[in-house]
């Protein structure tokens, strides 16, 4: 297959300096805030988008290293196949998180319950569409006996960039 190039459309500014101790998932992240600063020639595609509550955020992990097949995500203490995890070393590191949307004003995104580190590239902004994105009967595999005090769960070294 050919080599695919992304560009970033903008930058993720968040209180996250490091890795270690931020939140997991947005669920953690409860009224953390943050900006989205949108490149300006991406800034007309920002229209309509205050009319939405949520946004889907899809970034590059950025101080993502080497990914490993099987590895033991936070939640757990045994190995997992890599794509049955959130983690952030991957084959193409790409993140998603869904966030508050709080405000756009003038090409900034006021965000909040952000897991994201600070300074992030941004790859793209979806609307959070309830009707689309909200799924039933959902199951959500080795998860579901890991969910206990899933927001109290921070991150550590594990995956950090060496």
């Amino acid at each position: 297959m050919p080599a695919l190039e992304l560009n970033p459309i903008g930058v993720v500014h968040t209180p996250w300096k490091v890795t270690a101790g931020m939140p997991i998932q947005p669920v953690g992240a409860a009224e953390i805030t943050g900006t989205v600063e949108v490149l300006e020639e991406y800034r007309a595609g920002l229209k309509d988008l205050d009319g939405f509550s949520h946004i889907i955020l899809l970034y590059h992990f950025h101080r993502s290293k080497d990914y490993k097949l099987s590895i033991v995500p936070f939640m757990d203490t045994q190995p997992r196949g890599l794509f049955a995890t959130r983690a952030p070393n991957r084959p193409n590191p790409i993140g998603v998180s869904i966030v508050r949307l709080n405000a756009v004003v003038d090409g900034i995104l006021h965000i909040s319950n952000v897991d994201i580190l600070d300074s992030t590239p941004l790859l793209d902004i979806k609307p959070y569409v309830r009707v689309f994105d909200q799924q039933s009967d959902v199951r959500s595999g080795w998860v579901d006996n890991a969910m206990k005090g899933v927001a109290e769960h921070t991150a550590d070294d594990r995956f950090r960039k060496e």
